[in-house]
């Protein structure tokens, strides 16, 4: 991969061109890749770009890396809006965190029908973000998607305005970001990672406010940790406003999506 990023090529022009010699500067350039990741930098940093779902994301350090792992909540929210009741109506969605970008421009490139609003804490995200939208898909996504920058909810009039609100939110425990692989917890935002001593600080606040913004019925999809069910649900019970929750899992065969619905009374 990064021999072929820094040919300029595509990784299966160097199986057709196995036989070429490396020029002196284009070596040198490779090498100064491979340096970089010997110090353990992401591949998707170095390259600054990660495949995901059906396209390509510029990334940065600024960004958490797309995971496939993600996709499972991608492909879940695709059932929730192909699956409305009311499908002649455009329905709204909001993300929560946006980072690059990929789960909201991944829906609104597959489901061209509804509005998308999407917000970061960090305005340098949010530039990454619009950016990929205008490369990936700049005639279909153009107007579809609104970026504003807001910590959660803060950016928001407190009226129930969305049919579905999704979020990769940070779920990994304080004291175990130490332990993660060097690539992560070396390279990485700690803003998208830290999930507060239990793993769980944004999972309450999310649910502590998503019912205030959704419509009746409208549902929640958030990712999670595997381990966390139990938590996630403990903190559900305690909004009645919640009507049912449910839990998807990944191709690993782990929890890694819930979905929560708000009551429609």
């Amino acid at each position: 991969m990064l021999l072929a990023h820094s040919l300029g090529l595509k990784r299966l022009d160097l199986y057709l061109q196995h036989d070429r010699p490396l020029q002196k500067n284009e070596l040198s350039a490779f090498k100064l890749l491979i340096k970089r990741r010997i110090q353990n930098e992401p591949v998707a940093y170095i390259t600054g770009e990660k495949g995901f779902f059906e396209s390509d994301f510029k990334v940065t350090s600024e960004v958490l890396i797309p995971r496939p792992d993600t996709e499972t909540l991608v492909e879940e929210a695709l059932k929730v809006l192909n699956t409305c009741q009311d499908n002649l109506k455009p329905k709204t969605v909001l993300e929560l965190g946006t980072g690059s970008g990929a789960i909201v421009i991944s829906l609104a490139k597959a489901a061209l029908d509804h509005l998308y609003f999407a917000s970061d804490i960090s305005v340098t995200a949010l530039l990454i973000a619009k950016k990929n939208a205008e490369k990936i898909a700049p005639k279909t996504i153009n107007g579809k998607i609104r970026f504003f920058a807001g910590d959660w909810f803060s950016s928001l009039k407190k009226i129930p305005q969305f049919d579905l609100i999704v979020s990769n939110p940070p779920y990994i425990q304080t004291r175990e970001i130490q332990n993660l692989q060097p690539e992560i917890r070396q390279f990485e935002p700690m803003l998208a990672l830290d999930g507060g001593r239990d793993g769980l600080d944004c999972f309450r606040y999310i649910l502590n406010g998503a019912h205030r913004y959704l419509v009746p019925g409208g549902k929640i999809l958030l990712e999670m940790g595997f381990d966390q069910k139990e938590g996630v649900q403990n903190i559900s019970k305690l909004y009645p406003q919640y009507q049912s929750i449910e839990f998807i899992r990944d191709l690993a065969g782990h929890n890694r999506v819930v979905l929560i619905k708000k009551s429609i009374d």
